[in-house]
């Protein structure tokens, strides 16, 4: 099956889909989700098919998340419930991969921000490059980081890195996302060629059970997990101290102002939190809050009340407005300060 943004194919009994749009950095549209739960939808069918592999085509990356341009004309034509269709479609996408009966993959080079982080999440593997770059950058354009990551962040990341990360933004690359959790393996750019081999000769030998399945996965491919990344424990401790399990933004905020020992990163996050929208920040906290221990359905729930709400608030079209339409990154945020941002009841309530 083929289509201007998904491609599928399959080898031995590896089956690919192929995410197409690589002058966007293969962001995602209603489309080319629809495309990707078809081609799902062919792999669970048959019995030919025990190891599915999602990729991106182009150099830049493998997914930059999903096509929030399309979404600001949305909001700007005034037809919010066609980005809501697409939010809901989304979601379940990503559900999806984390309940899929076979073992999944995702080779995630390059560019792999939000929607794109969001395709990786319920992957068995997630195979990382020295190029590949990873974030959550939502609450820069007035949004939340959304596709279950403030759930699914405390199953990978160590502690106090789902806040830091979600919160700020921040733009994790090579070794580091392997550090962190959001990638389980890496292998080098130019080898991604060898290691399809590889995958593909191991389909045929994969039992059929996903589990069962992903272990032999993460045997086959042990030596591009082990040394592959630099252990980091001063900042681990200034992450854990700053950001975990905090009861309010405001205690983040104190501590990061507070800080002695890591003054430059105290002074950067500040900088950058000081940038972000305040009701991002507040959404996020919240949701990173209550999501930590509550199953990926209630997670996505979630998001989808969030995103219906954030939508509708004037920041998200002026993040976007700022950061992607005229680029001037000036935003002017509504409120500009954590202190008078209000949640309604049906966020804060849930």
């Amino acid at each position: 099956m083929e289509s201007k943004r998904v491609i599928t194919g399959r080898i031995n009994q590896m089956f690919t889909i192929t995410l197409n749009r690589p002058d966007v950095i293969n962001s995602l549209d209603a489309e080319m989700i629809r495309s990707i739960q078809n081609a799902l939808d062919e792999a669970e069918s048959s019995p030919l098919v025990r190891l599915v592999v999602i990729q991106g085509n182009g150099d830049k990356g493998f997914c930059a998340g999903g096509d929030v341009k399309a979404v600001y004309d949305a909001v700007k034509q005034g037809a919010p419930e066609r980005d809501m269709e697409l939010f809901q479609e989304e979601y379940m996408l990503d559900l999806r991969i984390f309940r899929f009966a076979k073992p999944i993959v995702v080779l995630a080079h390059g560019i792999t921000m939000g929607g794109g982080l969001g395709l990786t999440a319920g992957a068995d593997l997630v195979v990382a490059t020295e190029k590949t770059l990873m974030a959550m950058p939502e609450t820069r354009i007035g949004f939340f980081p959304d596709v279950g990551a403030t759930g699914w962040m405390f199953r990978k990341c160590p502690v106090g890195y789902p806040e830091f990360l979600c919160l700020t933004g921040l733009r994790v690359k090579g070794q580091e996302v392997l550090r962190l959790g959001l990638a389980s393996h890496l292998v080098a750019d130019d080898m991604r060629p060898g290691f399809m081999k590889d995958l593909e000769l191991l389909s045929e030998k994969l039992p059929c059970d996903r589990s069962k399945a992903a272990q032999v996965l993460f045997s086959a491919f042990t030596s591009l997990r082990d040394n592959k990344y630099t252990p980091n424990p001063e900042m681990d401790d200034w992450v854990h101290r700053c950001f975990s399990k905090k009861s309010s933004v405001n205690e983040i905020l104190s501590l990061l102002s507070g800080s002695r020992r890591h003054k430059d990163l105290s002074a950067q996050a500040l900088t950058t939190l000081g940038k972000n929208s305040p009701t991002s920040i507040a959404l996020t906290f919240s949701l990173l809050r209550r999501n930590e221990k509550k199953s990926m359905e209630e997670v996505f729930d979630r998001d989808l009340k969030a995103a219906r709400f954030m939508i509708h608030y004037p920041d998200f079209a002026e993040g976007i407005r700022a950061q992607l339409v005229d680029k001037d990154k000036n935003p002017i945020w509504h409120p500009d300060k954590i202190d008078d941002t209000r949640l309604p009841e049906v966020l804060s309530g849930y």
